[in-house]
């Protein structure tokens, strides 16, 4: 079955509850659009996060970071506002997202995002 861009974040039970364990996501092919320009940004996303009760399952993030591609964002929003998502899905142990934005006008921007504590 094709992955669709979508907004639905899937989960299954992390599979070692009793320890904790460091999961590290790279998507190299981030797309979002510049809300002041229409123009294409092109990022790297990088997830990594201590699981607690779950984690997220890989297809529903593909098609997660896919339904940014023609939507107008902030860097800043758009790496917090997965945050959110991603936190809101799973109630991790901890989490950072970081977004690697590719050169705009000579420069390049680097956001952080993190979230601590259980649930």
């Amino acid at each position: 079955m094709p992955i669709r861009p979508s907004r639905k974040l899937k989960t299954f039970p992390n599979p070692r509850p009793g320890r904790d364990y460091v999961v590290r996501c790279e998507a190299q092919e981030f797309t979002c659009v510049c809300p002041m320009t229409g123009q294409p940004d092109f990022a790297t996303i990088t997830i990594e996060y201590v699981p607690a009760k779950f984690c997220f399952e890989l297809k529903s993030l593909k098609g997660y970071l896919w339904s940014y591609r023609n939507e107008g964002a902030f860097h800043e929003t758009v790496v917090n506002r997965i945050l959110d998502d991603l936190v809101s899905a799973t109630k991790p142990a901890s989490m950072t997202v970081t977004g690697e934005f590719n050169v705009r006008g000579g420069i390049r921007t680097t956001v952080v995002a993190s979230h601590t504590g259980k649930g």
